[in-house]
């Protein structure tokens, strides 16, 4: 009888919940905490695996250093970008609701308020999403471009060349300005083109990368 009741409290309490959702009086407000919630779901999903394999691959240290280093990874990246989805999507609300209609500038200010409150602070894995961001800012706004009629249309895909200049710069930064790249960056690139420079014997050629014994 006890567990019946619970039963009938749990329903009433989720129809309350669900009746709640459904009125557009409380949309904006519930519109940023479900962006909230999507943000730390999202950050998680995307860090988790590749802070995993970078750790594993690059890293020095003991099992417990290496799983303690993903997790925080994962919860700076899964907090951060919750933060900055929250302070977006509260901010277009406010300015929606002071105006009275949605403006293109709300999205841009409301961006670099959450921009500089969450994302401002020099870090590796800040520093790494603002680079993933500013390449697909580079070639969005080069498309823009020449919809707007500022570049003309091009006669011949340029993804050709611009492959050929990202590759050609970022090798000659590596073998001359290396200190100039980001320290993820810096590591793929010695395991790629530094690391296959050396070996000693069989073992280090095929199976390992480099021989840890002291022959």
């Amino acid at each position: 009888m006890a567990g019946g009741g619970r039963g009938d409290a749990l329903r009433a309490l989720l129809r309350a919940a669900n009746a709640i959702l459904q009125q557009r009086r409380y949309h904006a407000a519930l519109a940023v905490l479900k962006g909230f919630r999507n943000g730390a779901i999202y950050g998680a999903k995307i860090r988790a695996p590749h802070a995993l394999v970078m750790t594993f691959l690059f890293k020095s240290g003991s099992l417990r250093e290496k799983l303690k280093s993903i997790a925080q990874a994962t919860y700076t990246h899964s907090r951060n970008l919750a933060y900055f989805v929250f302070t977006y999507k509260g901010l277009m609300a406010l300015q929606s609701r002071l105006q009275g209609k949605k403006i293109p500038f709300h999205s841009f200010f409301a961006a670099c308020i959450g921009g500089w409150l969450v994302f401002g602070e020099n870090n590796p894995i800040n520093s790494q999403i603002i680079m993933y961001l500013l390449s697909r800012i580079l070639f969005g706004l080069s498309r823009l471009a020449v919809e707007k009629g500022y570049i003309p249309q091009p006669k011949q895909d340029p993804f050709p060349l611009v492959a050929a200049l990202i590759w050609g710069t970022v090798l000659w930064l590596f073998e001359y300005h290396r200190q100039t790249l980001q320290p993820s960056l810096q590591s793929s690139m010695t395991y790629l083109y530094d690391d296959s420079n050396e070996w000693h014997d069989i073992s280090d050629f095929l199976i390992y990368n480099k021989r840890t014994d002291s022959k």
